[in-house]
């Protein structure tokens, strides 16, 4: 059931994001950005991009006041020009280790003691034997192995 509920949330913010994309025009304003990124090819991308997106946040205002003006010219008792609406906010949404893991805090992140299982000697070869020829932990160097063989419970 937690699952269910789990994945609701998941689909319904993700039709939110799709909803909010198409509405404010994302998809072309980033493909638009795009192709001026590779026609001019600075030296400096993030510089590039950040006084396009100024530009077209400039752009964005000339462009709500200009409507506001004609608004207010229209409706002869609105004399006053408000701002452009603020962004809206975003909610934070709290850290997870994984689809499957349960939400933890910078706090639990911080304080958070690893386990370990003694093993004897002959647990540890067989261990050593058993992922030597997996594929999974080939890449791991010896404290990242001895970690693992730490924590791993095995039935006797």
């Amino acid at each position: 059931m937690a699952t269910s509920s789990s994945n609701l949330e998941e689909d319904e913010s993700l039709k939110g994001c799709e909803v909010f994309v198409q509405k404010h025009n994302i998809q072309q304003i980033l493909k638009e950005c795009i192709v001026n990124l590779c026609i001019a090819k600075p030296e400096r991308p993030m510089k590039f991009l950040r006084e396009h997106f100024e530009k077209l946040e400039k752009e964005e205002c000339k462009q709500i006041m200009a409507r506001q003006k004609s608004n207010s010219q229209s409706d002869s008792h609105d004399d006053e020009v408000s701002p452009p609406p603020p962004n809206p906010v975003v909610k934070a949404r709290r850290r997870r280790g994984g689809v499957s893991a349960e939400v933890y805090t910078e706090e639990d992140a911080v304080s958070y003691v690893r386990k370990v299982i003694p093993k004897d000697y002959k647990t540890m070869t067989a261990l050593a034997k058993a992922i030597s020829k997996n594929v999974l932990f080939a890449h791991l160097d010896d404290n990242e192995r001895s970690k693992i063989w730490q924590r791993k419970r095995v039935k006797t």
